[in-house]
């Protein structure tokens, strides 16, 4: 398994890590992306049920906390906002998820270590080519991340565009291997 999407007993790998070369090493998801967690994270993003962060976090650590002591990341990074979508919504639900992560498992926490560079469209409708168009060149890293091992960390995984995006920038400023681990994963 690389993304974590789910596979049935004869595969290892979903069809778009199968036809895909992958900048990460590996990823995990805790829940399926249906209309209940749909609704649920709509309600965490924007409409002020901040405490859901905390049971996400503790599910997140309780699934998938062996994977990531496994990995061994020195550091996790969140999915940063562009800082008007942050200023807008007030808070960055992946670097929230992070913080309590990272307080939980006893890692490190960078939200500096990489940026959004510029504003880009909302993925939500965007099939996977106009994904990985859209955040082409999006991400900048701050300064090097020579020979760390980062996990990446984000609320939904679903083409891999974000996460593809985020690996690249981390390793072609000097990071030794990108991991990463979100909520949810689904289809489009």
């Amino acid at each position: 398994m690389k993304c974590g999407k789910p596979v049935n007993e004869t595969e290892e790998y979903c069809s778009e890590c199968r036809h895909r070369e992958r900048k990460f090493i590996r990823g995990r998801s805790v829940f399926l992306y249906n209309a209940q967690m749909k609704n649920s994270l709509l309600r965490y993003k924007y409409y002020g049920s901040r405490e859901y962060g905390k049971y996400y976090a503790e599910s997140m650590c309780r699934y998938v906390g062996r994977d990531i002591k496994s990995w061994r990341p020195d550091v996790i990074i969140p999915v940063p906002l562009h800082r008007r979508k942050k200023r807008m919504r007030g808070f960055n639900q992946a670097a929230d998820l992070a913080e309590r992560i990272g307080k939980i498992l006893g890692i490190l926490v960078a939200e500096d270590v990489i940026y959004k560079s510029r504003e880009t469209r909302s993925q939500k409708k965007l099939d996977a080519e106009e994904r990985k168009k859209n955040l082409r060149n999006a991400f900048q890293a701050a300064g090097p991340v020579t020979g760390l091992r980062i996990l990446v960390v984000d609320d939904v995984y679903t083409t891999g565009s974000t996460v593809e995006a985020m690996a690249e920038c981390l390793l072609e400023n000097g990071a030794k291997a990108v991991f990463f681990v979100t909520l949810c994963t689904g289809n489009i």
